[in-house]
């Protein structure tokens, strides 16, 4: 399938500046970097960034003109590849028509976005509320179920990631909580995760059924009455693309509407094509209350996320005032942005594509890969939304040590590939434009460094 128009190259160009003007480019961008940008999530002193000057489709590339096959998505979201010309344009022509306007506006382009997004979300989820991404995402659909319930905690799991402001981290899960606990009324429980259960399951069906058990009993142990809500990543992404077994999703929204509970799905990272799905949550026989969103909606190009609202909390504030707004809430570059993502990727099947993609492509590659290395524990995934969690010993299911996680990716690098690695898995997300050719090409990479790490 075609999801590129066929003049539109994926290719460094050709014209630019030669090898020689490229270097010092590039070396120009990290003696900048080095002494003036303060990176997120690092110890500063060791960094050493590698340069990206430009990037068309499923490439990107340095001023010297190396060139890498992002599997990355950069941080899993530029599902609809770099530089999408409709995209790119429309962005220029909404700056030169309205750059910026105040978000008590009404605005054309802002409400077109809005419409898009709720064509695509359940039935009587009908408004969205902007913010400048993710995490402002999660931290106002918090803030709505408080508000709408008059109950105070919120339940997550641990393996998570919500983002970095101030209840979003707390929500979180991992590691990045732990310095940052100072947001209150929290509750952390495990989810479904097969290949290192935490409920001795030996099926997906046992797994479901005794994390719905668990987060019951955490439930009420809490007390319902104080539980404003439930928050979960549909597939939670930095955990290890963690697919929930079927019928678990259905079971939680079960469990809160048996207790008056919000139920958010955090689809930042898994909505808008990555899993083949407009949302992540269509697969799964489920329609939450409130659902936040950034990256995929328009792949990054302009800072934007949002909460879809269901009908009942949305009425909360009919009469009452949502105590909660951003300045740049409903940006028009971010809007435009949008609207022409969306219709893009509508237009070009970019989001069956992604389907086909990791059904008759990536998946069957990835499961073959893992037949073939011994440090393969497991591959699991959906549409372009994939982790191989990689092992010391497949009989201990013993994690790959960082050691051999930090070659994993220098390797990768080295054969022109630019990886995602977490913990000790490579996560495999590409853009949901990728081509059957640029998978072939990246499964021959990562063939032939897990085999060195086979070698360790």
């Amino acid at each position: 399938m075609t999801t590129h128009p066929t003049t539109h190259p994926t290719t460094p160009p050709t014209t630019g500046p030669t090898a020689l003007e490229g270097a010092g480019l590039d070396a120009r961008a990290r003696e900048l970097d080095r002494a003036h940008v303060f990176h997120s999530w690092s110890a500063q002193g060791a960094l050493s960034p590698m340069v990206v000057a430009g990037g068309l489709g499923s490439r990107v590339w340095d001023h010297e003109g190396r060139s890498w096959l992002d599997f990355s998505c950069q941080l899993v979201n530029v599902n609809i590849g770099h530089q999408h010309p409709k995209v790119v344009a429309a962005i220029q022509e909404q700056a030169a028509t309205l750059a910026t306007v105040a978000p008590s506006t009404a605005a054309l382009v802002r409400g077109e976005a809005a419409r898009r997004i709720t064509e695509r979300a359940p039935a009587g989820l009908d408004k969205v509320f902007f913010t400048n991404g993710g995490a402002d995402a999660v931290e106002n659909a918090i803030r709505m179920a408080r508000l709408h319930t008059g109950r105070d905690k919120v339940v997550s799991t641990y393996r998570s990631y919500h983002g970095n402001t101030g209840a979003a981290v707390v929500a979180t899960g991992d590691w990045r909580r732990v310095p940052n606990e100072f947001a209150r009324g929290h509750v952390h429980v495990f989810g479904p995760y097969l290949y290192r259960s935490e409920f001795w399951a030996t099926t997906p069906e046992e797994e479901g059924e005794r994390a719905l058990q668990h987060l019951r009993r955490v439930v009420e142990s809490e007390g319902p009455s104080g539980i404003a809500a439930v928050l979960l990543e549909t597939v939670p992404g930095t955990a290890g693309v963690l697919v929930p077994p079927p019928g678990y999703l259905a079971g939680v929204r079960a469990l809160c509407d048996r207790h008056g509970i919000v139920m958010i799905l955090d689809e930042v990272m898994a909505g808008f094509g990555r899993t083949g799905e407009w949302f992540a949550l269509d697969a799964h026989d489920v329609v939450p209350d409130l659902i936040t969103f950034a990256k995929g909606v328009n792949s990054g190009y302009v800072p934007v996320g949002g909460v879809v609202i269901g009908e009942e909390v949305a009425a909360s504030f009919d009469e009452r005032v949502f105590p909660g707004g951003l300045t740049y809430s409903g940006h028009p570059l971010a809007a435009a942005s949008i609207v022409a993502a969306l219709d893009a990727m509508a237009e070009e099947g970019i989001v069956d594509h992604a389907r086909r993609i990791g059904t008759d492509v990536l998946g069957p590659g990835l499961a073959a890969l893992a037949e073939r290395h011994r440090v393969v524990g497991e591959v699991r995934g959906v549409g372009v939304f994939w982790a191989l969690e990689l092992v010391a010993d497949r009989a201990t299911r013993e994690p790959l040590p960082a050691a051999s996680m930090a070659r994993a990716k220098s390797e990768l690098l080295a054969r022109g590939l630019l990886p995602l690695t977490a913990d000790n898995r490579i996560h495999v997300v590409p853009p949901c434009v990728v081509t059957d050719d640029e998978v072939a090409e990246a499964l021959e990479a990562y063939d032939a460094v897990l085999t060195l790490l086979d070698e360790e």
